[in-house]
This record gives structure tokens, sequence and C-alpha cells, in this order.
């Protein structure tokens, strides 16, 4: 089997267990739905590609997914290079979320959370911060879920071992809860 194949193969494997996932994917949809028309905001975080990630779904709600609708809070807590070295310099690596969730959680928003590992510190901190402020959250994991399986209100894991094929899944998975998401907010604002 040719390398193409072979990933083919893996990531319509991954994609086809994804099936148990559609209770939890639709109660993540209807905290995010919940926080976003109560006039909450989202905050999301991952590393790496997961970073990337967070800040691709914190663009679908603030611009728009398909529909034209209005803008919705939500912050990407990776895109801030500036703020996060100083952070990472002054405090810890591993708070370079909780601080930033410390500073903009509030009770009643929603944190996002992305680890393809579980096994991100700093993750699992912003997890822990965003309790202590009251928030909700929501982790996408994968690779069994690490010690931050359990942290969550809502966990959705996927099943795998490749950090590609859970990135494609995650991806996916954010793009699923905005389709479910996205009908239940609120259209355009109306032209004074």
């Amino acid at each position: 089997m040719s390398p193409f194949e072979q990933s083919l193969r893996g990531s319509l494997e991954t994609f086809e267990s994804l099936r148990n996932l559609e209770p939890k994917v639709t109660q993540a949809a209807d905290l995010v739905a919940a926080c976003l028309k109560s006039g909450g905001k989202l905050l999301v975080c991952g590393n790496g590609g997961s970073a990337a990630d967070s800040g691709h779904i914190a663009t679908e709600f603030t611009c728009r997914f398909q529909a034209d609708r209005r803008p919705y809070p939500a912050i990407a807590l990776s895109s801030d290079g500036g703020l996060l070295t100083a952070i990472g310099n002054d405090y810890s690596f591993q708070d370079i979320f909780a601080r930033q969730v410390q500073a903009f959680g509030r009770a009643g928003d929603v944190l996002i959370a992305l680890s393809t590992s579980g096994k991100s510190r700093n993750v699992l901190s912003a997890i822990e911060e965003a309790k202590r402020a009251g928030m909700k959250t929501i982790v996408l994991l994968g690779k069994g879920g690490g010690f931050t399986k359990g942290a969550a209100d809502i966990e959705i894991q996927v099943a795998g071992t490749v950090t590609a094929r859970i990135q494609e899944a995650h991806k996916f998975l954010l793009h699923v809860i905005c389709e479910l998401v996205e009908p239940k907010l609120e259209g355009p604002r109306e032209e004074d």
C-alpha cells in the first residue's frame, strides 16, 4: 500500500470512529449557542496545529461561518505573540493560556481547549482557571486523553494515535459545532 493510501485509510478510519461522538458534539454546540446568545464569549486555546485550529474556529464565530450574521466574540488565546512570550517569560509556559483566561474570562463564557495528546500542561491549566472563573469548558482530545481526560465539562475524544489524523478530526468536529450553532444565532444587524 502506498503512503497516500495508508494516509487515506487512516483518515477514513478516524472519521468513521467519530459517529459515536454525535451526542457530545451536540451538547458542546448547545453550550456554545447558549453562551453566545446570552452575551458571553468564547476563549479558544491549543498548541502548535491546535493553536492554528483555535484561531480558525475563533474566526468562524467572529467573522462568519456560512451565514451572513452579526459577529460574536471569540478569542484565540494563541494569537498574540507578544502576550504569549511575556507570560511565558515572566511567569511560565504553563501559564500562557490560564493567565489570559483570568484576564478575559467571566462566568457564563466558554473555554474550548484542544490537545491532540491530552498532555499539554498549559491547556489543563487554562481549563482549571476557567472552572475557577465559573466558565464552562469543552475539550477536544486524542491519544487516550492523557492527564487532561476528565478535566472539562464536555470532553470530545477522538480515537487514534496519529496526530495528523486527530487534528483533521478536531477541525471537522469544530466545523460541525459551527454548523449546529450558526442557525441559532441572530442574523445580520438592521441598518439604521
